[in-house]
């Protein structure tokens, strides 16, 4: 196993509570397990499965055959029986690119859900959304919160975490501030909090547009990953959560 210095690897604050307990001697640290999903939820396969499952009832209520059903699905009449009589309820929401539908899901128990089907999506960020899946990570939101509490990290300035062209990011700016303008429902920011604060991950251009706006407050969806970081942050910004 190769030895590492503390200090290139830990953040300073993080490296002195360490040195607290451990100072100068050689630690070994477990790797963190991977948050465990069945390839059916990981894949989208059940939910496939639970839409295709509501077609057939509903098509079958509405008089369709069992043979005529069979047909269609590529299934043996006695699966699609199974399906058709099944009183288990299938229980789909209507995603969409909103804040009202984050809200909804939110409302239902579903916000996770949410994410990924939006940034499997409209979000174009699905190395975003497997990263996310690799832990269990805390949800909540969306809540209203002042948008000086975070700053992008991509755009076309220097140091910027993820630099673009300038010319393409102010190009999509200009684009979402005159959609701003005529549409309020927008889909939430999504941020990170953590020990060390707040980070944007998705939404860096509609917080650049809200900006220049004048807009100094919109909706987010807060993830964590430690327990400490969701207690840190209901203790400092539960007023925020009505």
């Amino acid at each position: 196993m190769k030895y590492e210095n503390g200090k290139d690897i830990f953040p300073e604050r993080l490296l002195k509570q360490i040195q607290k307990y451990v100072s100068g001697k050689l630690v070994y640290i477990p790797s963190q397990e991977k948050k465990k999903k069945d390839w059916g939820e990981a894949s989208g396969y059940r939910q496939y499965l639970q839409k295709r499952n509501l077609d057939i009832q509903l098509k079958f209520r509405n008089g369709v055959t069992i043979g005529q059903l069979a047909e269609e699905y590529c299934l043996s009449h006695e699966t699609i029986k199974k399906i058709a009589y099944s009183k288990k309820e299938v229980f789909i929401m209507d995603y969409k690119c909103t804040l009202s539908s984050a809200v909804n899901y939110a409302r239902n128990g579903k916000l996770e859900e949410w994410i990924h089907s939006y940034l499997l999506s409209d979000g174009h960020n699905k190395e975003f959304s497997d990263g996310l899946k690799l832990f269990d990570r805390y949800f909540l939101g969306p809540v209203k919160l002042p948008l000086n509490l975070f700053s992008r990290d991509c755009g076309p300035e220097e140091g910027m975490k993820w630099q673009i062209p300038a010319e393409p990011f102010e190009r999509k700016v200009l684009e979402l501030m005159e959609v701003i303008k005529r549409e309020p429902d927008l889909p939430p920011l999504i941020v990170h909090y953590g020990m060390d604060g707040f980070e944007l991950n998705d939404g860096n251009h509609r917080y650049e547009a809200y900006s220049r706006l004048g807009i100094t407050e919109y909706y987010v969806i807060v993830w964590m990953t430690e327990k400490e970081e969701y207690t840190d942050f209901i203790e400092k910004y539960s007023n925020y959560m009505r």
